[in-house]
């Protein structure tokens, strides 16, 4: 009964329930999805051209945007959209490609400030559906936000207390290969590879390259463990922070070779008892980040 004695009618203006399904890999199929991941979760300040479809417009997607917008039109008419914000639903490849759809119609300082996170899912609209799927990312990277605003322009004083905040946070970081970024992180460096293949198999061929001490970079190297990032997995070395990103190049092109050749070996020899206790030790060291 309701207030007043009333009996209850059934609730027709109730808007029917959304079930949303968590995507764990939400940028599989797409060639930059390592790329993408890197991009998201730990490259301070990165700028590449998206390769579009249907669209011959130039659209830029930025690590970090003003106010940690999802999309906006800059004043000299450059369109842009932000990979960290601060705002997502289940599926970041739809959030981005809803954001990307707005940029492209969007006028001369338009910013959005949150993706559209709320709306029902529909078909052609995620990030798989709007881009080229075969095409690389070609990042650059930049040691501040400057990139916010175009040369010789002014910014009002929002962007540039933004701008302020952002460069302050900026830690040194560079791209040795394709998902591989060296960071120095204060008084420490790390080398963050964002691997493509199925967790277990890299697991598997991280173990033997472990069990045959060949796991490291080099010299003050040491692999420290790996988290997962929107579905694949992310080994991370400490690297000694006295030496230069540079110097890590070559080991980090080794150890990619020796990598693939133990992947490859998975197909006709097995683990062995040390490779298995040695993937089981690797395994205790696992973060998960969403």
């Amino acid at each position: 009964m309701g207030k007043g004695g009333r009996k209850k009618g059934p609730k027709t203006d109730r808007k029917p329930k959304v079930r949303e399904v968590f995507v764990g890999q939400p940028f599989e199929g797409l060639a930059a999805e390592s790329e993408l991941i890197a991009l998201r979760e730990f490259v301070p300040s990165a700028t590449a051209k998206l390769t579009l479809r249907d669209s011959d417009q130039t659209v830029t997607l930025g690590t970090v945007l003003p106010v940690a917008a999802a999309a906006f039109v800059r004043s000299d008419g450059e369109r842009f959209v932000g990979l960290q914000v601060q705002t997502r639903s289940t599926d970041i490849s739809r959030d981005l490609g809803r954001s990307l759809r707005w940029v492209l119609d969007a006028n001369v300082g338009d910013i959005l400030g949150v993706p559209d996170t709320t709306t029902p899912a529909a078909e052609g609209e995620r990030l798989q559906d709007l881009l080229v799927a075969d095409v690389e990312l070609d990042a650059t990277l930049h040691t501040d936000f400057s990139w916010w605003l175009p040369e010789d322009s002014e910014s009002n004083d929002e962007i540039a207390m933004s701008l302020e905040r952002a460069n302050a946070a900026i830690m040194p970081t560079e791209r040795l290969s394709p998902g591989a970024y060296w960071v120095e992180a204060g008084d420490k460096a790390h080398l963050r590879w964002v691997r493509p293949e199925p967790e277990n198999l890299l697991m598997q061929a991280l173990a033997r390259l472990s069990a045959a001490g060949e796991i490291g970079i080099g010299e003050g190297s040491r692999y420290a463990g790996s988290f997962r990032a929107h579905g694949l997995l992310v080994p991370v070395w400490d690297l000694d922070p006295e030496a230069h990103a540079r110097e890590w190049t070559e080991g980090a092109k080794e150890l990619g070779i020796r990598l693939e050749a133990a992947l490859k070996s998975l197909d006709s020899e097995p683990l062995t008892t040390a490779e298995r206790r040695s993937r089981d030790g690797l395994i205790g060291r696992q973060l998960t980040l969403r």
